[in-house]
């Protein structure tokens, strides 16, 4: 494939360590993620705009496509407790806000599909996955209007989830196109050890509502957060996949030691996969 039509990727990066990275990303206006709301969840409590403000400065001339990883240690979007669910209203329009003054245009939110069991056995009654639906549009319509007038995607990214379909029916039923699916290969790598769908087979099966990638490899055993190549994704059926969109979803790399982010892009590259 040549140089020019590889799709680019960006990575997943806390403020303090843009920097490090910031020449990386500015030679090809990558795709970043920005991880504060998600790593440092009190920080919503604090007043966090002088840390925005020190990320808009570092990244003067940035024009790649922002995003921010939303909230999820303790955050239930599925429901039935009302002051539960009032709390995960309240931490997300923080987070959106956040997403807000930053300038980002996505934001990732955890799949509320926390099933353990065999891959395609849960949801699989449509009375029970209506159930889930319902009660996380108590959460989420509660913020979506906010996320449209700040013009902020929200894309729900597989964890437990063994196959796309319940996060599929859960994306379809909001009318706004600004709710849409994100995959993590490296969850979806755990789930096809044990019978699931495989990482490429979910881009292919979500098709267009594909926002959002987190790419990372694992041995199929743990959510290890390795760098591609070290573990078990096949890599070129998911960038065959990936290549196969009439769109282009965001491409993070998300890895547990962010120095190894040169490994993972000079990786791919060498493999012809991606720049």
């Amino acid at each position: 494939m040549a140089l020019q039509t590889l799709p680019i990727v960006g990575a997943a990066l806390p403020i303090r360590l843009l920097p490090l990275h910031l020449n990386w990303l500015l030679e090809a206006q990558r795709d970043l993620e920005i991880q504060d709301p998600a790593v440092r969840p009190n920080l919503l409590d604090t007043d966090w705009r002088p840390l925005v403000h020190e990320a808009r400065v570092i990244l003067d001339g940035y024009q790649g496509r922002l995003g921010i990883h939303g909230p999820y240690d303790g955050i239930v979007i599925k429901t039935r407790d009302r002051r539960v669910r009032q709390l995960a209203i309240e931490r997300l329009q923080q987070a959106l806000a956040f997403a807000a003054e930053l300038g980002a245009t996505q934001m990732v939110m955890h799949s509320p599909f926390l099933f353990l069991g065999d891959s395609f056995v849960p949801h699989s009654f449509a009375s029970s996955r209506a159930r889930v639906i319902e009660q996380v549009h108590q959460v989420i319509d509660a913020v979506l209007p906010l996320a449209v007038q700040i013009g902020c995607e929200l894309v729900f990214e597989n964890v437990l989830d063994g196959n796309p379909a319940p996060l599929l029916a859960l994306v379809q039923s909001f009318s706004d196109a600004a709710v849409r699916v994100s995959l993590d290969t490296g969850h979806a790598a755990i789930a096809h050890r044990q019978g699931g769908t495989a990482p490429a087979e979910w881009v292919t099966e979500v098709g267009a509502l594909l926002g959002h990638l987190h790419l990372q490899d694992n041995d199929g055993r743990a959510d290890r957060h390795w760098c591609p190549g070290d573990g078990e994704v096949d890599w070129h059926a998911l960038f065959a996949a990936v290549g196969s969109l009439a769109h282009r979803p965001r491409l993070l790399i998300e890895l547990h030691h962010h120095d190894q982010i040169p490994k993972a892009a000079a990786w791919f590259a060498a493999q012809g996969l991606a720049r």
